[in-house]
């Protein structure tokens, strides 16, 4: 994709999974990047890994995304260093099981501030630089936002319901700027996000053939470049007229029983 040439593109959570990926498919376009996380020694991984397929410049920012000042001087770090903003990807997030008897206060803030208020407040933070390049925004929400997955993921399915909803009603507040935002739905995926709450690799195993099941396009589950796939489409000017819209990347799970 040629329009992604030289163009700024901040990617959160860009240490591992879906981030890390991400960062380096733009880096393959020649963007310019700003990549975010809080596990320094893999982000630098993935700077190293994006500098040697073709990304124009790399910055690389070690960030709490729960923090406000930290959000604020993402933000700043990458206007100094770019002086213009193109695509924010917001795809840091958490996940993990906590059944309603046993859910706490720090488990429910736990995954609001980073699932919820890290998405909102950096990109409230972003829309001076993106309403000057007409840019546009992609959130990673989960299918598990419309549809009950597991009992014990309550909260997660929660703040990813939230992203949906902050996803179009920002559509509507941006739209005036010239500004567009999206959110990408996918189903289960094989990423750190999981593998971090099973106890085991047996345990994953089972997990992703159980989950395989479930899908009717294929039986197979859903890959990271999937998703990657549709995060580049709304983010590139083939969506230009796509905005509010929650991209489901699921194999149609979303519309069964099961």
């Amino acid at each position: 994709m040629v329009e992604f040439s030289s163009k700024v593109v901040l990617v959160t959570g860009a240490a591992s999974g879906v981030g890390a990926g991400t960062a380096k498919t733009f880096a393959k376009h020649g963007t310019r990047l700003c990549l975010v996380d809080r596990d320094e020694e893999n982000l630098a991984k993935t700077e190293t890994k994006c500098e040697n397929v073709g990304a124009e410049k790399v910055l690389t920012i070690v960030a709490d995304l729960t923090k406000y000042e930290d959000l604020k001087r993402v933000i700043q770090k990458t206007i100094e260093e770019f002086t213009e903003l193109d695509v924010l990807l917001n795809i840091a997030g958490i996940c993990f099981k906590a059944p309603m008897e046993i859910v706490s206060f720090k488990d429910f803030d736990a995954a609001y501030n980073i699932n919820v208020r890290a998405p909102l407040f950096l990109t409230q933070l972003a829309i001076p630089y993106l309403e000057k390049t007409k840019g546009s925004i992609v959130n990673i929400s989960s299918i598990a936002s419309k549809k009950y997955t597991e009992a014990s993921q309550m909260i997660y399915s929660m703040s990813k319901s939230s992203v949906d909803h902050f996803t179009k009603i920002a559509a509507l507040e941006l739209a005036k700027k010239g500004i567009r935002i999206n959110a990408v739905n996918p189903a289960f995926m094989k990423t750190n996000l999981f593998q971090r709450w099973l106890k085991s690799d047996e345990e994953v195993e089972e997990l992703v053939q159980e989950r395989a099941k479930l899908v009717p396009l294929g039986r197979k589950n859903v890959k990271v470049d999937d998703v990657i796939d549709a995060i580049m489409f709304l983010a590139s000017d083939r969506a230009k007229m796509i905005t509010g819209t929650c991209l489901f990347v699921d194999g149609a799970r979303h519309l069964t029983g099961m």
